[in-house]
């Protein structure tokens, strides 16, 4: 994925210069970093010469509706392991529908049966004489840390190569954190482009020291794979402040801004991403007061918009 996505500005708050780049607006199963990222692992797929896309990620997933989208556009079988939610409920959204609509084959499991579903897949196509392909490595999600962080890496010499043309400098980065990916592909990248900026995820799910954890992982994977291990990357920055109950839940706040936002700015924001650290972010920046150029990665599920305009609109 080689597109440039536009950078726009929004209204300030307080000091704060506000900005977002609107991945969103990639030209492909309704955009997201998923999309650049899906396209990582496809890329990856094909090095190693494999032949079944195996991908992971319950219900609201984006990146199990991208890459369900683009093996189905590679005539490439697809199979998405897609546990229950933390309850044991199954829920429906449009991200799931589009996987089925795909033609990808959905193995359920329960949240705690995942590594031996991995296992049951990846045997049950080796014997079948495919060379199968898992997102997240080998059967303990080891493996593949590295793959994934290539995509932002590269947006992160975009976000430098617009600066220059807007003739501004970022001070800050927000984005939702949730695999953590997309974080530290930026991270590499901010490191690779010389940039101070100070990138932030907002965690959507998970305790803030498990966030930095996966993605310092991420980052050291890159680092040996590229052999580079003296890159000097910035500790990772997460903030668990607004998880309100963990994944895929949010609160009348975050709900009141993604209306505001879709009616005032034509921007529509979930609530399982984009919404919630968009609202991390308002909240935080209105803390601190400073007068800054701050930049929100607008990191796509316009399927979860729609799930949410459904009952909350």
């Amino acid at each position: 994925m080689t597109m440039m996505t536009p950078i726009q500005q929004l209204p300030d708050l307080g000091g704060a210069h506000i900005f977002m780049k609107r991945e969103d607006l990639l030209p492909f199963s309704f955009g997201g970093n998923k999309v650049r990222i899906a396209a990582a692992f496809f890329a990856d797929m094909k090095k190693q010469g494999c032949d079944v896309m195996i991908g992971y990620g319950n219900a609201r997933s984006n990146l199990c509706r991208v890459l369900s989208a683009m093996a189905c556009r590679e005539q490439v079988p697809c199979v998405i392991i897609s546990p229950d939610d933390e309850d044991g409920s199954r829920t429906e959204t449009f991200n799931s529908r589009l996987v089925r609509a795909s033609g990808a084959r959905i193995r359920s499991c329960n949240k705690t049966k995942v590594r031996e579903t991995v296992k049951a897949v990846l045997d049950e196509y080796r014997a079948a004489g495919y060379k199968p392909y898992y997102i997240n490595g080998n059967a303990e999600g080891r493996g593949n840390e590295a793959v994934s962080c290539e995509a932002y890496i590269r947006v992160a010499g975009e976000i430098a190569a617009q600066e220059a043309e807007m003739g501004l400098r970022f001070d800050r980065i927000y984005l939702a954190s949730g695999t953590g990916m997309t974080q530290a592909g930026l991270m590499i990248g901010a490191a690779l482009e010389k940039r101070n900026w100070q990138i932030t995820g907002i965690s959507i799910a998970r305790p803030a020291d498990r966030c930095r954890e996966v993605i310092r992982e991420r980052t050291e994977a890159w680092k040996k794979a590229n052999g580079c291990p003296a890159l000097a990357v910035e500790e990772p920055s997460v903030c668990d402040a607004y998880l309100m109950g963990g994944y895929g839940q949010w609160e009348e706040p975050v709900a009141a801004l993604i209306r505001e936002t879709v009616l005032r700015h034509g921007i529509p924001l979930d609530p399982t991403y984009s919404g919630k650290a968009f609202y991390g972010m308002r909240e935080e920046l209105a803390r601190d007061g400073r007068e800054e150029n701050v930049l929100f990665i607008h990191t796509g599920g316009g399927p979860l918009f729609f799930d949410f305009m459904q009952h909350e609109f």
